[in-house]
């Protein structure tokens, strides 16, 4: 142990930023599954009712944005990197703008071939309002502290 301990508590030397954007975002998307299995449990909602369900998860997902800013704040400072404004973004933008934009085109591909299953053009904007308008916030909040 005496010979590993200063490698094992190494700070990475190849992209902190990327690695502090996945563990954060992956804080956010555990806390978020936490607490929808914690609603569950309590009955506050009902696991039967599939629309009630994903509403809660998309819910909770927009509410742990400060998990994922807190965490993706601190393993980025543990890594002794300066650019904290970046990770932040990075964090805020990287996977639900990943998924924004495949969901968009998917949704157009739906649309444009006429399945009952395309999502209406209201529910893209909530949705989109939502992460930018809450979780963004809510990750420079998380990452502040």
């Amino acid at each position: 142990w005496k010979l590993v301990h200063g490698d094992v508590f190494r700070p990475p030397s190849t992209s902190p930023l990327l690695l502090s954007v996945a563990t954060g975002t992956g804080a956010q998307i555990g806390t978020s599954l936490i607490l929808t299995l914690i609603c569950a449990i309590l009955k506050i909602i009902n696991p039967m009712n599939k629309g009630a369900t994903l509403t809660a998860i998309i819910f909770l997902y927009v509410l742990s944005g400060s998990v994922a800013g807190y965490i993706s704040s601190r393993l980025y400072k543990f890594c002794d990197a300066k650019a904290w404004k970046r990770n932040t973004i990075a964090t805020a933008i990287a996977l639900p703008g990943a998924l924004m934009t495949v969901f968009l085109v998917l949704n157009i591909f739906l649309a444009f071939v006429g399945a009952a299953t395309s999502v209406s053009i209201f529910t893209i904007i909530s949705v989109f309002l939502l992460w930018t308008c809450i979780s963004t916030p809510l990750v420079f909040v998380g990452s502040y502290f």
